[in-house]
């Protein structure tokens, strides 16, 4: 199973849920009304592009459901803003817990950030070595620790689907995380 939290419009969970029709994936947000569009979309039959392996969740990641807890392989949180932003980057411990209690053993945390400066996000970190250095510290206590980082390519950034992604005009950094 895979969440994305913080999933915003779903278009994410929609594509990655028909490039791995056999993972059901799901899709986690406190907005509702962000995510129906792609629900429909979702419950449409198979023959009208539905996708019975994709879900939606309204809740906050430091809220998420009991029921989910300990289920994922993969939680995927993509250029996340306001509290989840913080959260990844350790300024906000309730919203890493949350986040990593969705995640089986053995399972990761793939992180997509690209806070830069002109946000005005007061303390959020924005160099690529601070966000790395906040993420770990995040994460840490929970058990994970950092596989690996980069700066994805423009192309595989818009390949995930999301509308963010499709307009990103700032350098993003990946953090993936391991549990164990």
């Amino acid at each position: 199973m895979t969440i994305d939290a913080g999933t915003g419009d779903g278009r994410a969970v929609l594509a990655a849920a028909a490039r791995e029709p056999a993972t059901l994936v799901l899709g986690l947000d406190a907005n509702a009304a962000s995510m129906a569009e792609a629900s429909r979309r979702a419950a449409r039959p198979a023959r009208k592009g539905g996708r019975s392996n994709a879900g939606f969740i309204v809740a906050s990641a430091e809220a998420a459901p009991a029921e989910l807890r300990g289920l994922a392989n993969l939680v995927t949180v993509r250029f996340p803003w306001g509290s989840l932003l913080r959260g990844v980057v350790g300024r906000d411990a309730a919203v890493a817990a949350g986040l990593a209690s969705l995640v089986a053993a053995g399972g990761r945390i793939e992180l997509l950030v690209a806070p830069v400066e002109r946000d005005g996000l007061d303390g959020v970190p924005t160099s690529a070595e601070a966000l790395v250095t906040g993420a770990a510290s995040a994460f840490r206590p929970q058990g994970f620790r950092i596989e690996c980082t980069g700066q994805p390519a423009a192309a595989e950034i818009r390949a995930l689907g999301s509308t963010w992604a499709r307009r990103l005009d700032r350098p993003a950094t990946l953090i993936r995380l391991v549990r164990g």
